[in-house]
Order: C-alpha cells, then sequence, then structure tokens
C-alpha cells in the first residue's frame, strides 16, 4: 500500500521518490512477432505460457500499434519519439549503415538517464553504428547505442540474415582475433568465404529464390551482405538468443540495488530461424513456431529472475513487437509448409511490410505486479508514445511532436484513445486512424508482395474501413462516406507538414 500510495503522489507532481522507489523498467521487443502468436490473443495452434501469464498479470492491450510495418523505422520512433517517415535514411537498414538516431537530440534511454537510472540495451540493434558506411570493424566502432543513451550496449549491429554475424559489446566486437580482421561489403564480395550463390551444397538452411540470402555462408546459412574475417568472433544462430538472455539476465542482477532501464531486443521469430536445439520440432508449426516457443521461454526466464531477486513488484514489464509477422522472409524452414492452420496475423488483414493493420498492430502488455491491475484494454496506443509516457511520469519536460503521454493508459487508469495514429507500410505509404476509422491514402506501387505472399495495401484510390465493425478491413467505406474521407485525408496532410 506504501508504494502504491507513493506512486500516486508522484503522478501529481506531491512527491519527489528516492532511488530505491523508483521502479525498475524492462521493454521486451519481439522481432516479426504477429498479433495472432500469442495465445492470450487467441492462437491456438501455439501455446505461449509466459506471455500468458505476463497478460495475466497486467494490461493487455489489443488496439496497440507500432509506427511502422518493418523494424529500423518502428525502432527509431521508439527511440526518437518522432514518426520515421519525416526523417529520411530510415528505412530497413543493411548491416553496414551509419547511425540514424541522432545523438544530440532527447531519447527514449537519455529520459530515464535524466531521472537518475541505470540504461542498457541488449539484443537486436538495427540502427546503424558509426558515422559513416565504411568503418573499421576492428577497432572502436562509435557512435553507437552508447552515444544515443545506454550506459551499457551488448548487441548484433543489423538483423540475424545480415554480415557482420558477431556480438559488439559497447563498441567493440567480442572475442576479435586481431590477425583475423573483419571486413564486410553490401556491394561486392570480400575475402574467400563461400556463398550461399556459389556453394548451396554447404547449407544447412536453404534460401528462399529472390530474397538475396545467399552472399556469405555463416554456420551453415546464406546471408545478405558480404564478410571475410573474424571467424571466432562469429556467433551461431543457436547460441546466439541464449547469449542475449545470459547478458539481459546478468545485467538485472548486476543492477538490482538502484533503478535501470533495460531495453531487451529479442531476435525471435525473425529469419534465419535456427532455435537451440532444445526448442526444436517442438511446436509442429516448422523452425518459426518452434523460435515463438524460444521467445515465450525467455521471457518467463526474465520473470523468473525477478522474482528470485524479489525485485518483481518494483519492476515494471513491457512487451511488444517491433512489427507484424510474416512466414518465407528468405528461408525455407518449414513457416510455410508447417502452418497447420495457425493465423500469425489473428483476425488481421496484411502482415510485414502491409500498411493493412496486420502490418502494425502488435501484441503488447504492460506489468506491475501490486501496481496495475489485471485487465484487458481496447485504447489506441502506439509504441512511440513511451517517451512521452515515461517523460510524464518522471516530470522532465520533452517537445515530442509526434509521442504522446499515454501514462494513465499504461497504467490501466484510462482507456482514453490517443486522438489519432499514424501508421506506415514499406514505404511511406501512411494511413491514419481516428477512433474505429481508418483511412489509408493513395499510393502507387504493388498491391502485393509475391515474394512474402502479403498485401501492402497500395491502392490508387482512397480507403476507409471501420475498424470497431471491420477489424479486418474487409469493405472500403470510402464512396460511402466521402465527408469522412476528405476530413481524415485534410488531417493527415496538417500532420505532415508538421
Amino acid at each position: 500500500m506504501k508504494k502504491i500510495l507513493s506512486f500516486t503522489f508522484l503522478f501529481f507532481g506531491a512527491l519527489t521518490l528516492t532511488a530505491q522507489q523508483k521502479p525498475n523498467v524492462i521493454f521486451i521487443l519481439a522481432d516479426d512477432l504477429g498479433y495472432g502468436d500469442v495465445s492470450s490473443y487467441g492462437a491456438t495452434k501455439i501455446n505461449t505460457p509466459n506471455l500468458d501469464k505476463l497478460s495475466d498479470q497486467g494490461v493487455r492491450f489489443t488496439n496497440a500499434h507500432a509506427t511502422s510495418a518493418t523494424c529500423t523505422p518502428s525502432r527509431y520512433a521508439i527511440m526518437t519519439g518522432e514518426y520515421p517517415w519525416r526523417q529520411s535514411g530510415t528505412g530497413i537498414l543493411p548491416g553496414d549503415a551509419a547511425l540514424i538516431v541522432p545523438t544530440d537530440q532527447p531519447t527514449l534511454p537519455k529520459i530515464f538517464k535524466q531521472a537518475g537510472y541505470k540504461t542498457a540495451i541488449v539484443g537486436k540493434w538495427h540502427l546503424g553504428l558509426g558515422d559513416a558506411v565504411a568503418k573499421n570493424w576492428n577497432g572502436e566502432v562509435k557512435p553507437g547505442p552508447n552515444e544515443t543513451g545506454f550506459d551499457y550496449s551488448f548487441i548484433f549491429p543489423a538483423t540475424a540474415d545480415r554480415v557482420p554475424t558477431v556480438f559488439m559489446e559497447n563498441h567493440h566486437v567480442v572475442a576479435l582475433d586481431p590477425t583475423d580482421p573483419i571486413e564486410v561489403d553490401y556491394r561486392k564480395k570480400v575475402g574467400n568465404d563461400p556463398t550461399g550463390l556459389e556453394n548451396p551444397e554447404l547449407l544447412k538452411m536453404h534460401s528462399s529464390p529472390n530474397h538475396g540470402h545467399n552472399n556469405t555462408i555463416v554456420n551453415g546459412i546464406g546471408r545478405i551482405g558480404y564478410m571475410s574475417g573474424g571467424n571466432r568472433a562469429r556467433w551461431t544462430d543457436e547460441e546466439m538468443p541464449m547469449t542475449f538472455l545470459y547478458k539481459a539476465t546478468e545485467y538485472i542482477q548486476n543492477n538490482k540495488e538502484e533503478p535501470f532501464f533495460l531495453f531487451y531486443a529479442l531476435t525471435e521469430p525473425h529469419v534465419p530461424r535456427m532455435p537451440s536445439t532444445m526448442f526444436k520440432d517442438k511446436s509442429g508449426l516448422g523452425y518459426r513456431g518452434d523460435a515463438i516457443l524460444q521467445l515465450d521461454w525467455a521471457v518467463g526466464e526474465i520473470m523468473k529472475q525477478l522474482e528470485y531477486l524479489g525485485i518483481e513488484e518494483n519492476t515494471i514489464l513491457i512487451f511488444s513487437s517491433d512489427n507484424g509477422p510474416v512466414l518465407d522472409d528468405g528461408y525455407i524452414d518449414g513457416a510455410v509448409t508447417q502452418l497447420n492452420g495457425h493465423t500469425p496475423w489473428g483476425p488481421l488483414r496484411g502482415g510485414k511490410y502491409s500498411v493493412f493493420e496486420a502490418g502494425t498492430r502488435v501484441p503488447m502488455m504492460v506489468s506491475w505486479p501490486g501496481t496495475i491491475a489485471p485487465q484487458v484494454s481496447n485504447a489506441l496506443i502506439s509504441q512511440i508514445d513511451l517517451m512521452a509516457t515515461f517523460s510524464k511520469m518522471f516530470d522532465i519536460k520533452t517537445n515530442t511532436r509526434d509521442s504522446h503521454d499515454m501514462l494513465e493508459v499504461f497504467l490501466g487508469k484510462s482507456t482514453q484513445d490517443r486522438e489519432f495514429l499514424i501508421e506506415q507500410g514499406i514505404t511511406d505509404n501512411l494511413a491514419i486512424i481516428q477512433g474505429n476509422w481508418k483511412y489509408i491514402a493513395p499510393s502507387e506501387g504493388r498491391k502485393k508482395n509475391e515474394l512474402v505472399n502479403i498485401e501492402l495495401g497500395n491502392s490508387l484510390q482512397p480507403q476507409l474501413y471501420d475498424l470497431g465493425k471491420d477489424i479486418g478491413e474487409t469493405t472500403n467505406l470510402a464512396d460511402k462516406y466521402p465527408k469522412k474521407v476528405k476530413e481524415l485525408q485534410k488531417k493527415l496532410e496538417a500532420i505532415r507538414k508538421l
């Protein structure tokens, strides 16, 4: 009761908390996990008991969104509190990209640092490193996560299907042998390492045609991009998520006496899906399903660590996904052939890359045992709101035009929607949601990404859907409600000009 009262005072600015009273915050972000991939969100072909437990002990949001249907832009939005389409160069990055998060502006981890927190990121980064594409991977690589607000970082640079396939701790590649220097190139082959294109007989997981995952082979898997050297430093896919989990739990252990913010960025179920042996063939849904089981287990291990250390009631645990689901995204791994009736997108239309709902509407749950009452919330929220929400919690002023203060909603004290939300597909095809109405602006481009079999939502005609009655976006109401189309079109154009 004492803790609840003290935080009630905090929210109204009546009490300054000591370090021991400030709650730890852990943000766990999955990679390509769909709205229908979690059993508490309706999945019946796969069981996610740890995510279900997390759902049951806090707020489970049914109308939560990433800003974008792909990973780099949605992560940019989380870090900056700004819609990524406002800034050029925020599309899906190659593994050798320069840092795109500004180092001289407020970021989510900087908000926590200003409030007196230790800050760390463990897992996937994919927001670029260094000042330029050309960089020396064998020395100090910066700027990076540390310059954007994290005291500690243990990451891999991009995604698991892109080189370099190495861990980086703070500014350095882990376990690098200086006599075996790393070279990375995304334009031409470097070194003599075999490639998936030239040596398919060496692959233990074959690439899907025309996806580009046929460059340098690492651990029997073709990657995007070319790499040579760094052989001792290269991770294997089966042990890589376990290493991230170890580093995350170690960080919690080492910082349990003072408030910390941990961004734990999971790699599952992004390709290449090569789960640890203990999860292989356990789901019956191919390696994608196995990777989801592995993800769920990792979340459970974090929860167990908090309970073991006795800090679960002083820790806010947030879970979500960076964008919607995709099945065949570059490798033949059973995701399609062993789907067995599972629907990763749930009742939604589209998926990763799409401006339809399955592209950005994602699982999201917030737990704070003893403070947040268990409940299901239909409030419209976005991951971009983390910036303004925690700024409000710590009474820190920030000038965020896109991030909205949703503190009362996150704490389960309100179900008030944010006023509106902008969704972004694979390019700059944008949609706006206000209330139950969703307007998708006319855009050129393919209607479907044939490689991944996902509708993108592009159309030369305006689209209008009533999500309250038609969550699957089956009936375009633009002709029936021209005034609503014009109203939302005007609103979207005004927001783009801010």
